[in-house]
């Protein structure tokens, strides 16, 4: 009978939970983003990660061989979308992004200090922010009720319940013509199963940016 009810109540707990932290914003085509004129609905998009890109052509990423990366900018307008992120840790997350997105492209290119041939000039904005709700983040992965959901979700490669994220616009010029060949704006979180993610309120957003720089750097080869 106590473990009947002590189910049921994780059942209730689980179910009042879930009607507030199952709730996931997407990225818009953010309106202070000087490419934001020509993003279009991206059908190619990862459980809603990259909604909205825009390419010119088909670019032939392998004739560039330098590259450019501008400061990261903190978005600013009415539309940006951090949730309970102060000033200060934006500017942390703006740092570590420049950080990640800079080792990740040295991979692949060397870093030029000016415009020229054969150069791309990628341009980051940090566009939002969510922290992992302490403590219910971690036990939702173990949880009678979080557990199975967080489940299901790490299997579709989709965003855990209660888990942190990051939001960023990436923009992709020709350094030399000033072009612009390819942007999109993105979001990214951990396995909804990665627990070690979990641990601090920003480890998630710094593990979505791990990941975003990552998969940055594969569409370039």
């Amino acid at each position: 009978m106590y473990l009947r009810k002590s189910l049921a109540g994780l059942t209730i707990t689980g179910l009042v939970l879930f009607s507030g932290g199952c709730a996931s914003t997407r990225p818009v085509p953010y309106a202070g983003i000087e490419s934001s004129r020509y993003l279009r609905p991206n059908d190619e998009s990862r459980g809603d990660r990259m909604p909205y890109a825009y390419q010119a052509r088909q670019v032939d990423w392998k004739r560039y061989s330098r590259v450019m990366l501008d400061p990261v900018r903190v978005y600013a307008g009415s539309d940006s979308q951090f949730e309970k992120i102060s000033e200060h840790d934006k500017k942390m997350l703006a740092g570590y992004m420049s950080e990640q997105f800079r080792e990740a492209l040295a991979h692949r290119y060397w870093f030029s200090p000016e415009p020229g041939p054969e150069t791309l000039r990628v341009r980051l904005t940090l566009t939002g922010a969510k922290p992992t709700t302490k403590v219910i983040g971690t036990v939702m992965k173990v949880d009678l009720a979080g557990g199975p959901y967080n489940a299901v979700q790490a299997a579709r490669g989709r965003e855990g319940a209660f888990i942190g994220s990051v939001s960023y616009s990436v923009e992709i010029l020709d350094a030399h013509t000033d072009e612009l060949l390819a942007a999109y704006v993105e979001k990214q979180y951990p396995n909804a199963m990665n627990f070690k993610a979990s641990l601090g309120s920003l480890d998630a957003a710094k593990a979505g940016i791990r990941k975003g720089a990552e998969e940055l750097t594969k569409k370039l080869w």
